[in-house]
């Protein structure tokens, strides 16, 4: 919630759009952060003032689109029992759990960087390094299945939400990952929802650059309301 209220606050230039055809609008709007866990939240618009909503989204059940994410499914099943939720594929654990799971399910070779890791360095962190620096198949694949799925999940959101005005995605991977997000796999999920895709397609996509971002939103939360 407070993430969401501080995007109301954000300069054009902390944000990269990823849609190309939204149309701009003062309305209610929502927030999609991977980083640590999932976090979701939405703006909501009276007409004129935003109000901040927490959720616990993220830890709505993981919908598979095809077959690939039915084996992923599967996949996580075997890994998390009680509940496969979207908050273990997208968030910063999760980038290495997609690993494990294209390394197992399309037998790709590990890269030598990954095998020669040292137990304190972050494995998922890692794999992003492999895949901008070395363009490794296997970590490649790797963040654009994550793309996907943070894109089908934002959607997911957006329709949840009526988010008229916009959808931001925070957090801390987002900036890191940025030139995969910006290419067509994370839009392209976003959209896959058929009947509704015309009105996702009017929605802006913006990934906030300001990592302060929540703490921006207490302080002007604060100023504003209290």
């Amino acid at each position: 919630a407070s993430m969401a209220y501080g995007m109301l606050y954000l300069d054009d230039s902390e944000f990269i759009s990823l849609n190309p055809k939204a149309i701009k609008t003062k309305n209610t709007s929502c927030v999609i952060a991977a980083g640590t866990g999932l976090g979701e939240g939405i703006l909501y618009f009276d007409g004129d003032f935003f109000h901040p909503m927490p959720t616990e989204g993220g830890h709505s059940d993981f919908a598979p689109q095809d077959d690939l994410e039915d084996e992923l499914l599967k996949f996580l099943r075997k890994r998390f029992s009680l509940h496969v939720s979207y908050e273990r594929v997208l968030c910063g654990e999760g980038i290495y759990t997609l690993y494990e799971f294209l390394k197992e399910y399309e037998n790709l070779a590990e890269p030598k960087k990954m095998l020669d890791l040292s137990p304190h360095v972050d494995k998922s962190a890692m794999v992003s390094l492999c895949a901008f620096e070395d363009k490794d198949p296997l970590c490649v694949k790797t963040l654009e299945l994550f793309c996907k799925l943070y894109g089908a999940e934002a959607g997911n959101l957006a329709l949840k939400s009526l988010s008229i005005g916009g959808v931001f995605v925070g957090g801390g991977i987002a900036p890191k990952i940025l030139p995969i997000l910006q290419n067509d796999i994370f839009m392209e999920a976003f959209l896959a929802k058929g009947r509704f895709k015309n009105l996702l397609e009017k929605m802006e996509v913006k990934v906030s650059l300001n990592q302060e971002t929540p703490l921006l939103g207490a302080a002007y939360y604060a100023k504003d309301k209290l």
